[in-house]
């Protein structure tokens, strides 16, 4: 009696109208959202990464870092690079027609370390100062077959930084994603910078493992010299000022040649921006590629965002129906507490473990800011470093 009582509470009258097809959509909605969850997310949460110390191996490397005005952040960074727990590395600096005193300040630094080697860039009319320039003159200049890319302003998690990102390459894996969070701060902004970092990062290492590979960050990516000139570098997309992170990694990233570094010896972190203007630049300057990602991955990434938000707008109006309002939570609830599970696994991995107490409300709150934030930008503004 009482199973009866509590069937009939739960399921309503399944009469044809509008109520019925907007809970038909709704169960569409949260299965695409769910299956994202699990298939994409999931191989993240639930990625181990299992090498055997006798097949570790540490090959010669090349750091490169371009640098623009950059004197008070290679002042603070360079040195914990420079004296990194490694066998053989060395470290070359592009000084990209700076106008502050970097060029002094590494000709000092230069004394000490051995290791360093400057690349000075001079002024010129005719050359922009981007970053491709100065990576693609890097890898030209560079010593060595394996390469780790990182920024000015970056600075590793410890001395074993070069030992945790160089340990994932092999015969076989000639590209390594590695991450770059934020240093945490005060303010809200600085909160949303970090979460929009972790779940891009989630983002961006699930998909790798999804066979998908789309980015990876430039301020802590590792490649070979091989991989970097079978594309000829970034020919396909020099016009763009991004894109050596994302578009050169969906064109050399292939036939599972790519890995992921996910230790937090492996983390390189940043300095947050301290104004809303100057994030939003930098977003900016981030979706100028976006146009150029193809259908799969474009549609891969804006699937869960987009069945997300129709999640929400379907459940909230099954709430308003008095018949659906039990059956909607009874199916939403266990949804909601599976993906909160798997994407707290994935920012425990990425040592955001602040945010999952949160994890529901940020992941909605974000799903509505990021498409406004997109369509809000001007992406075919040229962007200078």
């Amino acid at each position: 009696m009482h199973q009866s009582f509590l069937r009939m509470q739960i399921l309503p009258h399944f009469e044809f109208g509008w109520p019925l097809l907007v809970f038909c959509l709704f169960t569409l909605f949260i299965c695409v959202n769910l299956f994202f969850t699990l298939f994409v997310y999931g191989r993240f949460a639930f990625f181990k990464q299992k090498k055997d110390a006798s097949e570790i191996n540490y090959p010669p490397l090349s750091v490169i870092l371009a640098a623009r005005n950059e004197s008070d952040n290679l002042y603070e960074n360079l040195p914990i690079i420079l004296e990194q727990d490694y066998p053989e590395f060395e470290v070359i600096i592009i000084n990209n027609q700076s106008t502050d005193d970097s060029t002094y300040l590494l000709e000092a630094i230069a004394q000490q370390y051995s290791n360093l080697r400057v690349i000075e860039v001079m002024k010129n009319q005719h050359l922009k100062p981007g970053k491709k320039l100065s990576i693609t003159l890097g890898v030209k200049g560079a010593k060595f077959e394996h390469l780790i890319l990182t920024d000015a302003d970056c600075r590793p998690a410890s001395r074993n930084w070069l030992k945790s990102i160089a340990e994932n390459f092999s015969n076989e894996k000639q590209i390594v994603l590695g991450y770059g969070p934020y240093k945490k701060e005060k303010g809200f902004l600085n909160r949303l910078i970090r979460f929009d970092t972790t779940w891009i990062g989630m983002s961006y290492f699930s998909m790798a493992l999804a066979k998908l590979p789309y980015m990876g960050v430039g301020r802590n990516l590792a490649y070979t010299k091989t991989v970097f000139n079978s594309v000829s570098g970034f020919k396909s997309h020099y016009y763009l000022p991004s894109g050596d992170d994302d578009l050169f990694i969906q064109e050399t990233a292939k036939n599972n040649n790519y890995t992921i570094a996910i230790k937090a010896d492996s983390f390189c972190y940043s300095e947050g921006h301290t104004s809303w203007k100057s994030w939003m630049r930098q977003k900016t300057r981030h979706f100028t590629t976006t146009d150029k990602y193809n259908v799969i991955k474009k549609w891969m990434l804006g699937i869960y965002p987009l069945s997300l938000l129709l999640v929400l707008i379907s459940f909230v109006t099954l709430l308003i129906v008095t018949d659906y309002k039990l059956l909607a939570l009874f199916v939403f609830l266990p949804v909601l507490l599976l993906k909160w599970w798997i994407q707290a696994r994935c920012f425990y991995k990425l040592q955001a473990q602040k945010f999952i107490p949160y994890l529901p409300l940020w992941d909605l709150f974000y799903a509505f800011v990021m498409p406004v934030i997109y369509y809000s930008t001007d992406k075919k503004k040229k962007n200078k470093w």
